[in-house]
């Protein structure tokens, strides 16, 4: 049994070599980090002039604009955090890193927030000049770039702020100008009337990247086209078909058929009885459906029984329009037409064709030789004055809260049904339904001329050599790396598919199509030198100069009378397509193409997809080498965040609360490829973790006070212990490098933060613990362990530094204030040397005998028969030849953190303590025996051999012998 210490004569603790840091262990991250900001001030400027004074090689990430309205959100707080992963990153590999951040500053939300201040002053955007409008959404976009930039920053991304990009920029505005001119040139755009996705609401035409999906509640019709062509089995009767979009029977034009599907007369024989209302259908009605639709049209139309009369076949026969009795402007004929997007999945395999108001009606009535396309639709979704019966009615309500609702339309064309009587039944239908985007709105399609860019037609100029613009986005695609590699698939499957591209809108804030066509012949004006005017005009006043200046200036020696000006603007997605060509070309200490375009995994049908597109059709290739996509954040439930759930999380309030170094964790440590989740429960398991870097940090700093060259031991000579962290730190280094390169942060996160908290403080900390605070500070063991935290603090505060970058600036700093920032460091060369795989089996064998040792002197602790390790005396049995040489060299006591241990080689008593997992070992948890020493509180029999500290080990004599010598 041990005795009791002897009373102590004096206080050890001065002679305890204890850790000694400022570093505090409350980050305080709120305070501190505008504090490190403020020192960052020209730090990008400082990092690339460095490295371009060492030559290095250059990286180019280009920004992806964020739209210039409103605080930044989650979202943003994700995107720009991984993009200043990146920036940082590449700088500590040693990169000169071209990182210009910009905005999208034109477009609709834009242009509603200003016609609400209007309205709000009691005016209407026709009440200003385009002039003053544009002006306005200018001065607003503005406002909203200095509060997110301000934004941004806070979060600690570093870039070249102080020449940012915007679209909205007069230089900007000319060469997205000029970029599509290159179109214009080249004739790869045209003007073509066609139906396109038209928002009633922001009374715009729509590309397939500005529209969204979304369930919606649509009424549906079973319609009767009388037929008056036709084989015999057709007399008297009626074709069916139906549609979920009844507003569009005024501009039907024909009707589409398949010749796969089976179609039959059905004569009616009786109705159901005893409904609430009498049926439209009546008994001996003909009619004609396909037969695998004729039940379910049966169970629409309450037929209680009919019978199949004959099979028909539908080419060669012709209709009337169900409202032609109506009214002689619905007089024509309605001719079938076979085609091949025809399915009996549904309806009654019969198509409703509406060249006006579908592509695939518009195509199939192409097809079959005709030209005339009706418009039927106004801009504000209204029927145009000429359509008979329902001139004006609207199919969406556009203003106030019904905006975005169905208009009267629908109830009136079905009302007219009835009263021609060839409505023949009707429901509602929820499917999914394109909406807009931004208003969210649904859209329609409308026949309306607008301006496209081919996809399809083979190019003659040097850069696509005679391709089609999809086949060179598709050899491009091919050429471009994808991280992660599924978005490959993702953007070939949307170009493989997509339309030609709709680029004009019809809208004021925005870069105009600034181009003159034939009055006649609508087609461009191709002159160098019209062109070059134009550019220069808005080089100089901006976008507006379009607008407000005359034809003539532009045109020279052209008729100003045989060209109109033509004043709509650009799809938005073609601005920011066209930003590579003004922050990549022309500019200083950068290159095109970009290495790395970055932004949400939405952005293959967006910016990636209209950079590529703009990009191919000027340059012939891609403008970025690679493309790398995040998910979306949504909260700890997988939900999407909206404000109408209160689920949403402000990364503001969240900095305010933790600090953005919290955030830039949590955004390491995720997926990203993946929907990340967030919310307070998360937040606190991130910020737990951080706590955990943080304190190993701080655990080197007090233990490394004082650290000299001198105290240096050199690998060789190290304990096996210090060889085995220097193997760690190996193994890292080449993790880290290539987790960077292939930009998998969470590859850098977790295997870091898991050597913090398993191989240095569990372990390393732990055992060394006892020479650190105790040893004389020239005995090898100590020096050893010193060297190796020196080591690890030198790579782990640069490892880290691209994901926490406040946290390590201040570590950095708080060791080695007169060295600079920690950011403008590269990271260290690890030596190969320093790798041990046998040190590594040794320590995985030794630790699998910890884990036994520990929980045996657990079990003792809960029985109160022990309190803590250094009362244990452990005696382990290895039945394992293989783990018990991995114990040759090591001081058993010290490896358990106990006060005394021994090895036993055999099986040991059955008795003993043991782990089914770790087979062949055994604990004895005996107590250790001896005195306490007063220092290192280790219980030893050797305590107070030394009279001259009679309560002190041999070991704590000596050191305190040393100090008292060093100290008087």
């Amino acid at each position: 049994m041990a005795d009791d210490a002897a009373p102590a004569s004096r206080d050890y603790r001065e002679t305890v070599f204890l850790p000694d840091t400022p570093f505090p262990m409350r980050a305080g991250l709120p305070v501190k980090e505008p504090e490190i900001l403020a020192r960052w001030e020209d730090l990008y400027v400082r990092l690339r002039a460095d490295r371009q004074a060492q030559g290095a090689p250059l990286f180019v990430l280009h920004d992806g604009p964020p739209y210039a309205n409103g605080a930044i959100h989650i979202g943003h707080a994700l995107q720009k955090t991984l993009k200043d992963f990146v920036v940082r990153s590449r700088f500590a590999l040693g990169f000169d890193v071209d990182y210009v951040p910009g905005w999208d500053c034109h477009g609709l939300p834009i242009e509603w927030k200003i016609e609400e201040e209007l309205r709000g002053q009691g005016r209407r955007k026709e009440d200003v000049s385009k002039a003053e409008f544009r002006e306005r959404c200018r001065a607003y976009a503005a406002q909203w770039i200095e509060v997110q930039k301000a934004g941004f920053r806070r979060l600690g991304v570093l870039g070249d702020w102080d020449n940012r990009y915007a679209t909205m920029d007069y230089g900007s505005e000319a060469a997205i100008v000029a970029e599509f001119h290159k179109f214009v040139v080249s004739g790869q755009l045209y003007r073509g009337s066609k139906p396109v996705m038209w928002s009633p609401v922001e009374r715009t035409a729509l590309a397939d990247a500005e529209v969204e999906y979304h369930d919606h509640v649509s009424p549906t019709v079973w319609v009767k086209f009388p037929v008056v062509e036709g084989p015999q089995a057709a007399d008297g009767a009626s074709l069916v078909i139906w549609t979920t979009t009844p507003w569009t029977l005024p501009a039907n034009r024909a009707i589409a058929y398949s010749p796969e599907i089976a179609y039959a007369v059905y004569e009616v024989a009786a109705m159901e009885t005893g409904l609430d209302f009498e049926p439209w259908a009546k008994a001996g009605d003909r009619l004609i459906v396909a037969d695998a639709r004729a039940a379910e049209v049966a169970a629409a139309a309450k037929i209680a029984d009919w019978r199949r009369v004959e099979e028909v076949d539908p080419s060669g026969m012709v209709c009337r329009h169900p409202l032609s009795t109506l009214d002689d402007q619905y007089g024509f004929a309605v001719p079938l037409l076979s085609g091949d997007h025809v399915t009996d999945d549904a309806g009654t395999g019969f198509v409703h064709t509406a060249p006006g108001h579908g592509v695939d009606d518009y195509l199939l009535w192409l097809a079959h030789g005709h030209r005339e396309i009706p418009e039927t639709v106004d801009a504000d979704g209204a029927y145009q004055p000429h359509v008979a019966l329902f001139a004006g009615l609207k199919v969406l309500e556009t203003e106030g809260k019904k905006a975005g609702k169905f208009g009267p339309a629908n109830g009136a064309v079905m009302e007219k049904l009835v009263e021609a009587g060839n409505l023949l039944a009707r429901g509602r239908l929820e499917h999914s339904y394109p909406h807009s985007w931004r208003s969210k709105a649904p859209v329609i399609f409308r026949n309306t001329p607008q301006w496209f860019i081919r996809m399809d037609t083979p190019v003659d100029t040097p850069e696509l050599k005679g391709a089609t613009l999809r086949e060179t986005a598709l050899t491009a695609i091919a050429a471009t790396a994808f991280y992660p590699e599924a978005g490959r698939n993702r953007i070939r499957s949307m170009v493989e598919g997509r339309p030609d591209w709709l680029i004009s809108r019809q809208r004021a804030w925005g870069a105009p199509l600034a181009m003159f066509v034939d009055s006649e012949t609508f087609q461009p004006l191709v002159d160098p030198e019209v062109n070059r005017r134009i550019v220069e005009a808005i080089t100089a006043r901006g976008a507006d100069a379009w607008f407000t200046e005359p034809a003539e200036s532009f045109l020279g020696g052209h008729d100003p009378a045989r060209y109109e000006k033509v004043e709509d603007i650009l799809d938005v997605w073609f601005d920011s397509g066209s930003t590579h060509a003004f922050t990549l070309e022309g500019r200083a200490n950068t290159r095109w193409p970009a290495d790395l375009y970055l932004e949400g995994s939405d952005q293959h049908r967006g910016w990636f997809q209209s950079s590529l597109l703009e990009s191919s059709g000027t340059r012939g290739r891609a403008p970025y080498d690679a493309v790398m996509t995040h998910g979306f954040t949504v909260d700890e439930n997988g939900e999407k965040m909206s404000k109408s759930k209160g689920n949403t999380l402000d990364p503001d309030t969240v900095i305010r609360e933790s600090g953005a170094e919290i955030l830039r964790l949590w955004a390491a440590m995720v997926d990203y490829a993946e929907d990340q989740k967030i919310g307070k429960t998360i937040l606190a398991t991130t910020t737990d973790a951080y706590r955990k870097l943080r304190n190993t940090l701080r655990y080197l700093l007090g233990a490394l006070a004082g650290f000299s060259e001198t105290e240096r031991v050199d690998p060789a000579d190290m304990p096996p212990l210090e060889r085995y962290v220097l193997h760690r730190l190996h193994e890292l280094d080449g993790q880290v490098r290539e987790a960077y390169g292939r930009f998998s942060f969470q590859d850098v996160a977790r295997p870091l933060t898991e050597f913090c908290q398993n191989d240095l403080s569990a372990l390393f900390f732990d055992i060394r613990r006892d020479a650190l605070y105790c040893d004389q500070p020239d005995s090898l063991k100590r020096r050893a362990a010193r060297t190796v935290m020196d080591l690890a603090f030198e790579r782990l505060t640069i490892w880290l530094a691209p994901l926490i970058p406040f946290t390590m600036e201040e570590a950095w700093t708080t060791r080695f204030p007169e060295a600079g920032s920690n950011c403008l460091r590269t990271f260290p060369e690890t030596p190969a040397a320093w790798s041990h795989p046998a040190e590594a089996a040794r320590w995985a064998k030794v630790q699998s005998v910890t884990s036994v040792v520990m929980g045996a002197l657990e079990a003792e602790r809960r029985e109160k028969r022990l309190g803590g390790p250094l009362e244990a005396a452990p005696v382990v049995y290895i039945d394992d030849a293989e783990r018990l040489a991995a114990f040759e060299g090591l001081d058993l006591a010290e490896v358990l953190r106990t006060s005394q241990a021994t090895l036993v080689a055999g099986p040991g008593p059955e008795g003993a303590f043991a782990l089914a997992e770790v087979p062949g070992v055994r604990v004895e948890p005996c107590k250790a025996e001896g005195r306490k020493c007063a220092r290192s509180w280790r219980i030893l029999p050797e305590v107070g051999q030394d009279l001259r500290y009679p309560d002190l080990s041999l070991r704590d004599a000596e050191s305190v012998a040393a100090w008292d010598a060093a100290h008087g």
